[in-house]
C-alpha cells in the first residue's frame, strides 16, 4: 500500500512525475519531488501543493541526496529527442550519475527503487513486437544513444547493485506516453500533431509516415508503474499500449478531431528514427494483471481538451 509509504519521486515535476506524484498523493502517501526543472514545470507541480504530504526540492540528480524513504521513483532525465539532444553530455551524466546517486541512496536506507527506463533500449527494433528478453538493435554513436544507451547502462546500474548489494530494484521499460501535462514543445509527435493542429497548420510527417509507434494514455501507464513498484518483480518489464498505429493513421486521427480539413505535408526522416516500435506486455499480464483500457481516440480527446486551455 502507497498510503503509508514515503516517496521520493525523481524527475517529480516532468510529464509522466507530477502525474504520479498526484496519484499517490490522492492515495494518502507522502511524496517529495525533486527536478532541476531543465524540462519539467511549475506549472506540472502547481495543484499538488494542496495536499499537505506533498514537498517540492529544487535538485539535479547528478549530485548525491540524502532523504529516508521507503520508495524512490527514479524519473529524472530528458525523454524527447529535442531535449536529450540539446545537452547529449548532460544526459547521459544524468542516466548514469542520477541512477548511481539514487541507487546509493536505496542502498543507505532500504528503499526499494523504481527506474523508468524506456523502450529506447531496443532501438531501431529487428524483433516485432519487443519482448523484454530482445536485447536491441542500439547505436553506440548515433544522436539518440546519449538516451539509448544512457538509459541501457542505467539498467546495468540497477541489476548490478540488485546483485551485489540486494538493493530492491524495479526497472519498468516505458513505450511512448501521452496526455495532458505533455509539454507544448517537446518534438514529440502527438504533441506536435496537436499543436499545429490547433493552430490551423499543416501537419508534419517525417518520412512516408508508414513507421508504427504504440501509444499509452498517462493514466493507464501511472497504473502500470504503480502496480510494478508494489509487485517483487525485479527484472526489466515492459509498459504501454500493444495497439499498433502508423504515423499517417495517427496523424488522421488527430485531424480528424481537430479539422478534417487541414493538409498533411511530408518531410525528411529524422536520423535513427526506428520504423516500428510495439510492446509485448505478455509479462506485464501474467506478473501484474496489467493492460492498458484506454483506447487512442478516447486519450487523444482528453489530451487535445487539455491542450486547448494551456496552448
Amino acid at each position: 500500500m502507497l498510503s503509508k509509504k514515503k516517496n521520493l519521486i525523481t524527475g517529480g515535476a516532468g510529464f509522466i512525475g507530477s502525474h504520479l506524484a498526484k496519484k499517490i498523493l490522492e492515495e494518502g502517501g507522502e511524496v517529495i519531488c525533486i527536478d532541476n526543472f531543465l524540462t519539467g514545470s511549475e506549472n506540472n507541480i502547481e495543484e499538488l501543493f494542496k495536499f499537505k504530504n506533498f514537498e517540492f526540492v529544487k535538485h539535479d540528480v547528478t549530485e548525491p541526496f540524502n532523504l529516508n524513504v521507503d520508495n524512490i521513483w527514479h524519473l529524472a532525465c530528458p525523454a524527447s529527442p529535442v531535449h536529450y539532444q540539446y545537452n547529449p553530455i548532460k544526459t547521459t551524466k544524468t542516466n548514469f550519475i542520477g541512477t548511481y546517486n539514487m541507487l546509493g541512496l536505496a542502498k543507505r536506507v532500504g528503499a526499494k527503487i523504481l527506474l523508468a527506463s524506456t523502450s529506447e533500449v531496443y532501438g531501431d527494433p529487428e524483433e516485432h513486437p519487443q519482448k523484454e528478453s530482445y536485447k536491441g538493435s542500439v547505436s553506440t554513436t548515433g544522436i539518440r544513444s546519449c538516451y539509448e544507451e544512457g538509459k541501457r547502462i542505467a539498467e546495468t546500474l540497477c541489476s548490478d547493485y540488485q546483485r551485489i548489494h540486494g538493493v530492491d530494484v524495479r526497472i519498468m521499460r516505458i513505450f511512448n506516453t501521452y496526455g495532458p501535462k505533455m509539454q507544448t514543445d517537446d518534438g514529440r509527435v502527438i504533441s506536435n500533431f496537436i499543436v499545429q493542429a490547433l493552430k490551423q497548420e499543416k501537419i508534419s510527417i517525417y518520412g512516408d509516415g508508414n513507421q508504427t509507434r504504440s501509444f499509452c494514455y498517462i493514466d493507464d501507464l501511472i497504473n502500470g508503474m504503480i502496480l510494478l513498484m508494489m509487485s517483487d518483480y525485479q527484472n526489466p518489464i515492459n509498459i504501454g499500449n500493444p495497439n499498433e498505429f502508423s504515423i499517417r493513421e495517427l496523424a488522421s486521427l488527430v485531424r480528424e478531431l481537430i479539422n478534417p480539413n487541414l493538409e498533411f505535408v511530408y518531410k525528411e526522416l529524422p536520423e535513427d528514427d526506428p520504423k516500428k516500435r510495439q510492446p509485448s506486455i505478455q509479462l506485464a499480464k501474467d506478473l501484474l494483471d496489467w493492460e492498458p483500457k484506454i483506447e487512442l481516440k478516447d486519450g487523444l480527446s482528453k489530451t487535445i481538451d487539455w491542450f486547448k486551455k494551456n496552448l
